[in-house]
């Protein structure tokens, strides 16, 4: 089976691995995440998720995903400040990665606002590999077991699981389907180590990849 994340080296880990190995189609429920602009297969944009500059003041790139490209977060409010913003952040890193891959642009998708250092590479040869092979998706990511870990003012750690059950392999150019089929490794673990910049961010600057992890099984 050809998920959306097979096309990603083992390398590259957490966020932006999930979406290339996505298998069966279908929808779900939930709230969507921060929107991609302007994707050249055609697609409709979903509406906005939220604005470039939120509450605190900080600018931020805008996303735009297609509307059959879409991302549900649950516990998205824990109570605690620190960590929603975190989770906040974390909604909007992993949409620029699939905002890349809907508009075959990486220079435009925002990646290197959420993302640095090492994992910003990662990323980086991810998304140019999807968009050398024509490679997007559609359907729905589901990421759940949320779990974030502050050590201090400026860094963190985030754990989650991601359900790839409902999304599907496309090409950019033909919206055509590849269609896959659901297995072990339609869910993946994801390890974040996170560091607040000076613009107040929280980026992604380490991730790993468990695919098929016992922990995030249905």
């Amino acid at each position: 089976m050809n998920r959306p994340a097979r096309l990603v080296t083992a390398a590259l880990t957490a966020s932006a691995a999930l979406l290339l190995t996505a298998c069966g189609s279908g929808g779900g429920d939930g709230s969507s995440s921060d929107a991609i602009a302007g994707a050249d297969s055609g697609r409709k944009p979903s509406a906005p998720p939220s604005a470039s500059a939120g509450a605190d003041g900080v600018g931020r790139p805008e996303i735009e995903l297609p509307s059959d490209m879409r991302l549900v977060f649950e516990g998205q409010r824990t109570g605690d400040a620190t960590k929603d913003a975190i989770l906040a952040d974390n909604e909007r890193t992993v949409s620029t990665v699939w905002q890349a891959m809907a508009l075959g642009d990486v220079k435009q998708s925002g990646m290197a606002f959420y993302y640095t250092d090492d994992a910003l590479a990662d990323v980086h040869q991810y998304a140019k590999g999807a968009i050398a092979k024509k490679t997007s998706w559609a359907g729905t990511l589901r990421y759940y077991d949320r779990q974030v870990t502050v050590f201090d003012e400026k860094s963190a750690a985030l754990t989650y699981c991601v359900d790839e059950s409902k999304a599907d392999l496309e090409n950019r150019e033909t919206n055509k389907l590849q269609g896959t089929e659901t297995t072990s490794d339609s869910y993946v673990f994801y390890n974040l180590g996170l560091k607040k910049n000076a613009d107040g961010v929280w980026q992604t600057w380490d991730l790993t990849e468990d695919r098929g992890a016992q922990k995030c099984q249905p």
